[in-house]
């Protein structure tokens, strides 16, 4: 008993001091400082004479003290073992590449490679090793020779990485492709692995290239999966109605089963505000659908087409579309986004809230889950608010948020009770919500939350009374009501007769925002450029930089001009909401490979 006892004991401090010899190596290693590393890790090598790690890290070690004699011996000793690793030969190599004697480099180099045609299980480990010594063209010729001679092996992913390592991207786009042909992995997981490659422009090198290689597969060898790829590219480029093109084509090749593909066509060309061509699709859809829903969704997408510039004398004939889908349809549990799409047309288009909220109040009636019920809530809630009958929509909101507690409807419905109590003038109240929103699984409604939230919090400190924000929360609440003005005016009141308070910012960004909705573009501009101007140290300086980025870019062409507002964003705003986007943009529009 006393034997054992010692025994555990003894091994628990063998253990221990293992452990921390282990940790030490490591640290050491991680901090530079390579001479007490090398003590620590000849211990462990002797110890643990199998353990990979240590004796690559022990060669390291001895390379970074220039201490290549003792990592040469290290390598010989292990390389009369019974059955040496191959890659001790590359280790080798490397130690006479440092030394800049190439050749005796080189020798070792092709002892590694001359190992493969006997066993080409080798050459994955073994090209591993020189892609982990950036020989690229040898990672290559092991990989490649391995695949030759053993068929079953694949190693496409790791060369595909290795070309774009090289520049040599269209052999890359082929290794790829070859995985995705084999089955090999999902075309998802190529899309990520290529999507840094492609830029929004379609002269850049890469596009042509990816389009290139993808029109020769689909000649030599007609798959759907070319179609799918190519329609990618060309949503990438923003050439919807050439991404169109090849979903018909996908879809007529699968028999018309499904237009899931061609609905989200539809909706990326929509947001892209490629209206003649999502225009198209979704009549395309109508016309090649069995499925009701789906017909109905793609007739609402096409009214909200309509509705982009409609004129108030249009507006009668959009209606009776609406009356003629009801009559075809009919208020139904499975129509649902019909009765609020035609509630929002009446309240926001028409200024008619009260047959709205009449409407929607009888669809309550029908036979309903909690999300359907909530879906319809928030609808009724939105049209209350217009009408100012904050109380009910406060009343719905809430019945929203208590159902449905951990649910993104439900956090939709808190921050509508919180827009809401800012348009009543309850502060406190807006604040209390907002504080529990800041934490949101939604990042958009937790960035809003916290933007109105430090609006609030800023505004109500500095004046005790709360004039300026009750007038801006009245700006907002005619913004909502598309009283757009109406809205300017208010926001003026406060420019001119609050000068120098914090809110002013707030109301020049908003402000800003309303005169890029009515496209008055220069106002716009001006306003950005005051923020800058007196609120540059301000929370608001990287919306004001980025919203210039994005006006140069988008409304006056001006590339050198967005350079440089991405570029503030990039450089004084690391951790800003739009610095991803900020980066990207900036990145394309200076020509870079974005890789």
């Amino acid at each position: 008993m006393r034997f054992l006892i010692f025994l555990i004991s003894y091994l628990s401090l063998a253990t221990f001091a293992w452990a921390q010899e282990d940790f030490l190596a490591k640290q050491y290693f991680a901090d530079g400082d390579f001479e007490k590393a090398v003590v620590f890790y000849e211990k462990l090598v002797e110890k643990n004479s199998r353990r990979t790690e240590y004796a690559q890290d022990l060669v390291a070690c001895y390379q970074q003290l220039e201490r290549y004699d003792d990592a040469a011996e290290f390598l010989k000793e292990r390389l009369k073992d019974r059955n040496p690793y191959p890659t001790l030969l590359i280790d080798l190599g490397y130690n006479h590449a440092l030394q800049e004697q190439s050749e005796m480099a080189q020798t070792y180099y092709n002892q590694a490679l001359d190992i493969i045609p006997k066993n080409p299980n080798y050459g994955y480990a073994i090209g591993l090793q020189f892609q982990k010594y950036s020989l690229l063209d040898m990672a290559i010729n092991a990989f490649e020779k391995s695949m030759q001679l053993n068929p079953a092996l694949d190693f496409n992913f790791q060369l595909a990485r290795i070309y774009g390592e090289q520049g040599n991207v269209e052999a890359m786009y082929n290794s790829y492709l070859n995985l995705v042909m084999d089955g090999k992995t999902s075309k998802s997981n190529i899309l990520r692995s290529i999507d840094d490659f492609v830029s929004e422009n379609p002269e850049d090198t890469n596009n042509i290239l990816l389009k290139k290689v993808l029109l020769e597969r689909a000649q030599k060898n007609p798959d759907i999966v070319w179609n799918e790829l190519l329609s990618w590219l060309f949503v990438q480029q923003n050439q919807y109605s050439s991404a169109f093109r090849q979903e018909k084509a996908i879809f007529k090749r699968i028999n018309g089963s499904s237009t899931v593909r061609l609905e989200y066509l539809g909706d990326n060309a929509l947001e892209a505000e490629d209206n003649e061509t999502a225009k198209e699709i979704f009549s395309y859809i109508i016309d090649n659908t069995n499925n009701e829903i789906t017909k109905l969704d793609a007739e609402l997408n096409l009214l909200d087409i309509e509705l982009i510039d409609a004129s108030k004398g249009q507006l009668e004939s959009i209606q009776k579309k609406y009356d003629q889908l009801i009559d075809i349809y009919g208020y139904k549990s499975q129509t649902l986004q019909l009765q609020v799409a035609y509630a929002n047309f009446l309240t926001f288009k028409k200024n008619e809230p009260q047959p709205a909220e009449k409407l929607l109040k009888n669809s309550l009636e029908l036979p309903l889950s909690d999300r359907g019920t909530a879906y319809l809530k928030l609808a009724l809630g939105d049209i209350l608010v217009y009408d100012k009958k904050f109380n009910e929509a406060l009343i719905y909101f809430s019945q929203i948020q208590q159902k449905l507690k951990n649910d993104v409807l439900g956090q939709d419905a808190r921050y509508k009770v919180a827009q809401t109590s800012f348009y009543k003038g309850d502060f406190d109240w807006a604040l209390t919500q907002l504080k529990v929103l800041r934490s949101s699984t939604s990042q958009l409604i937790a960035n809003d939350a916290m933007q109105l939230s430090l609006l609030i919090s800023d505004n109500s400190l500095e004046d005790s009374t709360q004039t300026a924000l009750k007038k801006y929360a009245r700006a907002d609440f005619l913004s909502y009501q598309n009283k757009t003005d109406d809205a300017i005016t208010t926001l003026n009141d406060i420019l001119e007769n609050h000068k120098g308070e914090k809110i002013e910012d707030e109301a020049l960004l908003k402000q800003a925002e309303l005169y890029e909705s009515q496209k008055k573009y220069d106002e716009a501009l001006l306003n950005y450029q005051k923020i800058i101007t007196f609120y540059g140290n301000g929370i608001l300086a990287d919306d004001a930089y980025y919203a210039l980025g994005e006006l140069y870019r988008k409304v006056y062409k001006d590339t050198a001009k967005a350079k440089e507002h991405y570029e503030k964003i990039i450089y004084h705003y690391q951790d800003s909401y739009y610095f991803p986007q900020a980066r990207k943009n900036f990145r394309i529009l200076r020509g870079d490979s974005i890789n």
